[in-house]
């Protein structure tokens, strides 16, 4: 018997941790999490999902356009004083917009951070908002320079307490510690269940999108004590990397190394504890979520996606947080899809690389929107039939212009290899077969320079693919290891 749900187009509901590394949830499993144990045994887990930038905003915007920073415009944190861009160029579009027009209502919850001059109620979520003005270049404000002009904050102490980074000049830095609703996620999801139950009551007139956005696991690592209660610090481990004091990598990640090497080992496990006690919290919050989809009915129709907008280090190399070093840990995320209706055979996990430009793909494929756009990323949609595309990437491709401090990064990374080009230091090269901690540079090793021109070659093609123009050729800032005239090569 067909029902009236089989015959509308699927609802979407969209789950976004901030800072979420991807071996946290099956199948790699470090942190526990057994709403989505549950979750990935009844969908689809991509074991390979990556972010394209290792911070929030170029991310965010990645995964509502389906483009890469160098087509959508947003390369940094949109809202701090120095920012280089405050919003998308202009002319870009965002999926939420074709669901809107195609009869979707759409909810926003949470986390925003694509554009500090537009909101989600300017792309499609919520109710209509007043038309806004295109980004243009401004003066930065200056409001930041309050918290050190008063003085209140920088009280310089010789003593530093637990998890605690002294910074000269600056505020005392707290690494972890307890807090029984960290950023106000929980009423983040309490309004994104409310907005549940109604879109639930109007489900026989319109589809619907909801889009909750939580900003833990983000540092500081404060998290309700029941949560940190379920880890014991003895059975904490340091990453295989920690000790690596990567002499043979750019001296940025050696500098902001020195900043954490101010915490012990124990207070390094004790990061570590927190962290995954932070994802367990969002575990939970995600559960009820899910607990009150179930209760609407609306669950066999809705594809529910988990995900992250990039990671975190977790000790690796002695570093936290995200930021320039391009180590796997900070662009690794979480990506599950279920979705009753199409997931076949479902508990799979798909090696296969994928990264947050293809969401944008899936969702309109989804609701069978067609739009002529091209998108930098692909539809999900064939994996999560169980088919294979014929043709798939075989390279994950990064840009960073640096987050607050810039510096020009771009990387590619295979199964085999990662190149990592640094504008700002020399290069990086790892065999990720015999090396997939990233601990030893093989940059600058003569039997190693046919992989850097190849992957040179891929990572230049690829930058014309998506218009980045990171290429000047002038003397003092032409210093890749082989310039995008490599691209163009021909091989006899």
């Amino acid at each position: 018997m067909t029902t009236h749900a089989d015959q509308r187009k699927p609802n979407i509901l969209i789950f976004m941790s901030d800072q979420q590394r991807a071996d946290t949830i099956p199948p790699y499993g470090k942190a526990k999490t057994p709403n989505l144990d549950r979750f990935c045994q009844a969908g689809v887990t991509f074991s390979n999902a990556y972010t394209i930038s290792p911070h929030c905003c170029p991310s965010r915007a990645t995964f509502f356009s389906g483009l890469y920073p160098s087509q959508h415009g947003v390369w940094n944190n949109v809202d701090v004083g120095n920012t280089l861009s405050r919003g998308l160029y202009e002319g870009v579009r965002l999926w939420s917009e074709d669901l809107r027009d195609d009869g979707y209502e759409l909810r926003y919850h949470g986390k925003w951070h694509v554009s500090a001059t537009e909101g989600p109620e300017h792309r499609g979520f919520n109710e209509p908002a007043a038309s806004v003005e295109g980004y243009r270049h401004a003066r930065p404000h200056t409001g930041e320079w309050s918290r050190y002009a008063g003085g209140e904050t920088l009280v310089e102490s010789d003593e530093r307490k637990d998890g605690e980074i002294m910074r000269n000049g600056y505020d005392t830095y707290t690494h972890y510690g307890v807090h029984e609703d960290p950023f106000n996620d929980r009423a983040t999801v309490e309004e994104a269940i409310a907005s549940l139950r109604q879109l639930g009551s109007e489900s026989a007139r319109r589809p619907w999108c909801l889009y909750a956005g939580t900003l833990g696991p983000h540092d500081p690592y404060f998290v309700p004590q029941r949560y940190l209660d379920q880890y014991a610090i003895d059975d904490i481990e340091l990453p295989p990397s920690f000790y690596d004091r990567m002499e043979d990598k750019p001296g940025l990640y050696r500098k902001t190394r020195g900043r954490f090497d101010q915490l012990t080992e124990r207070e390094h496990k004790e990061a570590i504890r927190h962290y995954l006690a932070f994802c367990t919290y969002e575990d939970d919050l995600f559960g009820q979520v899910l607990d009150e989809l179930e209760r609407s009915g609306e669950a066999a129709n809705t594809l529910v996606l988990y995900l992250s907008d990039h990671g975190d280090y977790m000790a690796e190399h002695g570093l936290w947080c995200k930021g320039l070093p391009c180590f796997r840990g900070a662009y690794h995320i979480p990506a599950v899809i279920r979705w009753p209706a199409e997931v076949k055979d479902p508990g799979r996990v798909v090696d296969e690389f994928v990264n947050l430009a293809d969401f944008a793909p899936t969702f309109l494929e989804a609701a069978s929107i067609e739009t002529d756009r091209v998108f930098a990323g692909s539809s999900l949609i064939p994996f999560i039939r169980n088919d294979r595309p014929e043709a798939w990437r075989e390279a994950v491709f990064t840009q960073s212009n640096g987050n607050e401090l810039y510096g020009i990064q771009r990387s590619i990374m295979t199964k085999e290899w990662k190149f990592v080009y640094n504008g700002f230091d020399y290069e990086e090269l790892y065999d990720l077969r015999e090396d997939p901690h990233e601990t030893c540079n093989r940059f600058g090793q003569a039997e190693y320079e046919p992989v850097v021109r190849s992957l040179s070659e891929q990572l230049w093609s690829f930058a014309r693919k998506v218009d980045d123009v990171c290429i000047n050729p002038y003397v003092m800032v032409a210093l890749a290891p082989y310039g995008p005239g490599v691209a163009f090569a021909t091989h006899s």
